[in-house]
C-alpha cells in the first residue's frame, strides 16, 4: 500500500502543496503533468460562481477522475462560503479563488496526485498561519471565515502558528477532499 504523507505544518497553501507533490514526481512525470495542464484549456477568465466553475471543468480536456475532483473541491469551497456569507451555494460569489490561475492550479495538484496514484493520502496537522489577510472582503483575521468554516470540519490544525496566511480556502478544500473527507 502506497500512502503519500503531506507535512503541512509549516505552509499549508496550495502553492505549497503543488510544490510538494511536483517534488515527487519524476522528470518524465513532471514533462507528463506540465503537458496536461497546457493542453486541459484551463481559461483565463474568472468564474463567479459554482455553475460557471463547473462548467469550466467539465470542458477540460483530463480524466473523469481529475474532474470529479476538482468538481468536489470547488463544491467544499462553494458550501463553505455560502455558510459564511448565508446564501443558498448556487449563489455563493467566488473572488480569487475564481480566476484561471487558482482553477489551474487545483487542476495541476489533482492531476500530480492522479500520476502519483498513491492507495492512501495522510497529512500532519494544517499550519493556518495568524494575523490578517486583505483581500475582496476587506481586512479579515487569519484563518479568513471559508478556510476556518473548512477546516472547522474535522480537520486538525497546529497549536503553533507562524505569521501570515498559510492555508487558503482553496488549500484548506483541497486538504478536506484528498485527506479528511
Amino acid at each position: 500500500m502506497t500512502t503519500l504523507h503531506l507535512d503541512l505544518s509549516k505552509n499549508a497553501t496550495r502553492h505549497s502543496i503543488r510544490a510538494d507533490l511536483r517534488s515527487r514526481l519524476s522528470a518524465d512525470q513532471l514533462q507528463q503533468l506540465d503537458a496536461t495542464v497546457a493542453a486541459a484549456g484551463v481559461p483565463e477568465h474568472h468564474h463567479h460562481d459554482i455553475g460557471e466553475v463547473n462548467a469550466a471543468i467539465d470542458a477540460l480536456a483530463v480524466s473523469d477522475r481529475v474532474k470529479a475532483d476538482m468538481r468536489d473541491i470547488y463544491d467544499i469551497l462553494a458550501h463553505a462560503e455560502a455558510a459564511v456569507h448565508g446564501c443558498p451555494v448556487d449563489q455563493t460569489h467566488f473572488h480569487e479563488v475564481g480566476n484561471g490561475e487558482a482553477i489551474r492550479m487545483v487542476c495541476e495538484i489533482c492531476l500530480a496526485i492522479e500520476i502519483l496514484a498513491p492507495d492512501a493520502i495522510t497529512a500532519t496537522p494544517v499550519q493556518t498561519g495568524s494575523g490578517t489577510v486583505v483581500c475582496a472582503h476587506g481586512e479579515l483575521p487569519i484563518p479568513a471565515p471559508a478556510t476556518k468554516a473548512i477546516l472547522d470540519q474535522g480537520i486538525p490544525t497546529c497549536t503553533t502558528l507562524g505569521e501570515g496566511e498559510l492555508c487558503t480556502p482553496t488549500s484548506a478544500a483541497i486538504i478536506k477532499h484528498f485527506i479528511w473527507r
